[in-house]
């Protein structure tokens, strides 16, 4: 019952900014400048039959999800030499922190001077996931139980088990917090790249040559199967990973 309402709320709320949207368009009067949401939509079912609509999502889909893998790998990876070496820490913290730090924008005009526009789009995905997790994974290394690291010393228990029974269900909720900001993040930054670097056949190319011919149904048509893609793709990674994690640690995993 709980549910339902939730759902009718959210519902409601969708039916209400719409309407806004609608208003908006017809007190512009102009599709230039805002097109309404039915226009939008016609737009969209227009699109869906064409051969080059589904081009350019596996082009853009493919490459931002590879940047998004690789950042999920490497921070992994570098969270736990941080956390086993000080030194490591060290010099990993500035790194981190300049790449939060530094404007999308920046990172894309600087990498065109070393990669094509092709893979602009997961280099940039990947350094924008990359101190996301990073982060995630530290986190969650530090609130790893003590005593549980403590009893498991004292038992000697193997590293294996070590790792399912203590590690990874202390970094495992963090993790899956990381990952659902990471993949809106790597999203919005891998299309901004595409959109600088235009590589053909790409989501980026389709919304700047929609932005040049004035073709603003298009432009809100693309936004929306940009924002289709990122809420799906988190669904589905998010539902998976849940999978993974009641398979490896039983059913108190799938509550991380």
């Amino acid at each position: 019952m709980k549910q339902n309402k939730q759902f009718f709320r959210r519902l409601l709320a969708v039916a209400f900014w719409l309407a806004v949207w609608q208003a908006a368009a017809m007190a512009i009067g102009q599709e230039v400048f805002l097109v309404s949401p039915v226009q939008a939509l016609r737009t969209l079912v227009q699109l869906l039959p064409r051969a080059d609509f589904w081009q350019r999502v596996g082009f853009s889909t493919g490459r931002i999800l590879l940047g998004f893998v690789l950042g999920a790998v490497v921070s992994v990876v570098l969270a736990v030499c941080a956390a086993r070496w000080s030194a490591a820490d060290a010099l990993l913290a500035p790194v981190m922190q300049l790449v939060k730090a530094t404007p999308v924008a920046s990172f894309i005009i600087l990498a065109l001077v070393w990669v094509r526009g092709s893979a602009l789009s997961v280099l940039v995905s990947f350094l924008m996931v990359l101190p996301v997790l990073y982060g995630a994974v530290r986190t969650g290394i530090a609130g790893a139980d003590v005593q549980l690291l403590e009893m498991a010393a004292v038992f000697r228990l193997p590293p294996g088990r070590r790792l399912r029974a203590v590690w990874l269900p202390a970094v495992l909720p963090a993790f899956r917090q990381g990952c659902s900001v990471a993949l809106g993040i790597c999203w919005k930054s891998g299309v901004a790249a595409e959109v600088i670097g235009l590589p053909n056949g790409s989501i980026g190319d389709a919304l700047y040559r929609a932005k040049i011919t004035l073709s603003t149904g298009e432009l809100f048509a693309w936004t929306f199967v940009i924002i289709l893609l990122s809420a799906g793709f988190e669904k589905l990674f998010l539902f998976a990973l849940d999978k993974a994690v009641g398979a490896v640690l039983g059913e108190e995993g799938t509550k991380c």
